[in-house]
């Protein structure tokens, strides 16, 4: 597996939250915690701001994307609503998540909970050629349900 040195920035007043980890070896996403100064009630449909305490510095070339937790998602009904949320290489800002209740009932999110993971994620930048036709394909301009259901 490629790895690449991530530099990170603890946010004063977090030194008591573990830093983003890999639950297991063969783990893509690293687990973020939840920096709310005790706790933060998310009513059903309602979206907050979570942070997650920490400040990294990406190399040039890589995003990191903000994912939600599958057990979250399935048991509660919590996601992140811009999933995959992206942080750009050259951000330094507060790493923070959206996250939204889509379940039935008040999700309570405490100081230390695992609330979204972090994929490191090698990006390609495009150059544009704009051109006067595209090639066909079998599918070419079939779109949404194109091929059934």
């Amino acid at each position: 597996m490629k790895k690449i040195t991530l530099r990170l920035k603890r946010k004063e007043g977090t030194e008591d939250l573990p830093l983003p980890r890999y639950m297991s070896n063969g783990s893509s996403g690293m687990d973020l915690y939840a920096d709310v100064a005790e706790k933060a009630v998310i009513k059903p449909n309602e979206v907050k701001l979570i942070s997650a305490g920490i400040y990294i510095a990406l190399p040039a070339g890589y995003e990191a994307q903000i994912r939600p937790r599958s057990g979250l998602a399935l048991k509660h009904g919590i996601t992140v609503l811009n999933t995959p949320g992206t942080i750009d290489s050259d951000y330094r800002g507060l790493i923070s998540v959206i996250l939204i209740n889509a379940g039935g009932e008040e999700y309570t999110v405490n100081r230390g909970d695992r609330i979204a993971q972090m994929v490191i994620k090698e990006v390609l930048q495009a150059d544009l050629m704009v051109v006067k036709d595209l090639c066909e394909t079998e599918r070419s301009g079939g779109g949404f349900g194109h091929t059934g259901v």
